[in-house]
């Protein structure tokens, strides 16, 4: 029996949507469970394990009694005064350990914040494609997400002219995220500027969520929307985390970071909600913030050189356009080009179709974009092994002529 067929169950639950990327993510190990050669490009986590000073760190941790207790519910002091350090020596802005909360990973940070500014009835802007949590954590604080639309030609930013045009006397806030999932774009310096000098201007509240900002290629740089527009600090929220910079995806470290009056009022609610992470895990975390980054930029080398296989295959798959991502781990195509027509016997009127039937007939799994706000595209992961990729998108481009 579904949720919605259960007498009591709150319309909060029932008005939250199912993560599709979880979904797709968890179809495509089922297949592979029950012997199909699956290849998933839905999963948004690094394929690499967690860097072995990382893991000795929490072996260590582990064994040592004082972690085996309750430690204050906003994270541990030294992992608070660690998040403020190296935020300061990375992007430039500079906060008090005071205002950092450590968080059971990025989600949690973005849950947190959306409880902790939106009040019922409150708008939140949110450009579109998203990710798929973001309109679910501002709906379960009783806020109204509002989309904003954009699209391939303008390399998947937002304007000012176009979050104007959406404001209303009911906007509290703009979720903001540069590098981008699902699309892979980032924001150059000007515009990341521009919109928190519009943001500052206008009253309205920014959550940046930033864990992608070490991922970034090719000319794209990195901005932090609080070093570009200092005006907007006051009414600022930064979500971050270990998971994608480090391959610790499961081992739920994130944090937020925000004016003082935020970062006390979301410690109240942690303290009745979760009390603290995991100690092994903060202190895994933080090894992986303080220690070498040699790993990170492997890593990161390994992403650029399939970024730019994924964009080339990709676009060679007739009737596909792919803008080059330039950020995160994720190419974001239009798909258009392919509905409505004979795919091995068989049609798709909508990219939700597209990837059932891509994933009967080829066996590759990927997001359609209706989870991410857009249909009519779809998001791929290019985490995943080069010789993964390279099949998968060959069974695509075979399948399409």
């Amino acid at each position: 029996m579904s949720a919605a067929g259960i007498p009591g169950i709150s319309q909060r639950v029932l008005a939250v949507a199912e993560s599709a990327t979880v979904a797709i993510t968890t179809k495509a190990k089922a297949m592979r469970a029950s012997g199909a050669p699956v290849i998933g490009f839905g999963a948004g986590e690094p394929d690499f394990a967690t860097p072995d000073h990382i893991v000795e760190a929490a072996i260590a941790a582990a064994r040592d009694p004082k972690n085996h207790k309750y430690t204050p519910a906003v994270g541990l002091p030294e992992m608070r005064e660690a998040v403020a350090a190296v935020t300061a020596k990375n992007s430039g802005y500079t906060a008090g350990a005071q205002q950092v909360v450590i968080t059971n990973g990025g989600k949690q940070a973005v849950h947190l914040t959306c409880q902790a500014l939106i009040d019922p009835g409150d708008e939140v802007l949110l450009p579109a494609p998203y990710w798929v949590t973001y309109p679910e954590a501002i709906k379960l604080s009783d806020g109204i997400p509002v989309p904003v639309l954009t699209d391939e030609q303008s390399g998947y930013r937002a304007t000012v002219d176009q979050l104007e045009a959406a404001r209303t006397d009911k906007t509290k806030m703009l979720i903001f995220v540069s590098p981008s999932n699902p699309s892979g774009a980032v924001y150059t310096k000007e515009q990341v500027r521009a919109i928190g000098e519009w943001a500052a201007a206008n009253g309205v509240w920014v959550m940046t969520d930033e864990i992608y900002e070490h991922l970034v290629y090719g000319v794209a740089e990195f901005a932090s929307m609080p070093v570009e527009a200092p005006g907007v600090v006051e009414r600022c929220v930064v979500v971050n985390g270990v998971a994608k910079t480090y391959a610790m995806t499961g081992w739920r470290v994130g944090w937020l970071i925000g004016p003082e009056a935020v970062a006390k009022g979301v410690g109240k609610l942690v303290g009745h909600m979760t009390t603290n992470v995991a100690n092994v895990s903060q202190r895994a975390a933080l090894a992986a913030i303080t220690g070498p980054m040699d790993s990170v930029f492997a890593m990161r080398e390994a992403f650029d050189r399939r970024r730019r296989k994924m964009h080339e295959m990709l676009n060679a798959i007739p009737g596909v356009v792919c803008p080059e991502p330039e950020g995160a781990f994720y190419a974001y195509p239009k798909m258009t080009g392919l509905l409505g027509r004979d795919l091995a016997g068989a049609t798709a009127d909508t990219t939700l179709e597209l990837a059932g039937l891509i994933l009967e007939k080829a066996e590759v799994a990927f997001v359609p974009g209706e989870a991410f706000g857009t249909p009519g595209y779809a998001r791929f992961s290019f985490a995943l092994a080069d010789e993964d990729l390279e099949e998968g998108l060959r069974r695509i481009q075979e399948l399409a002529g």
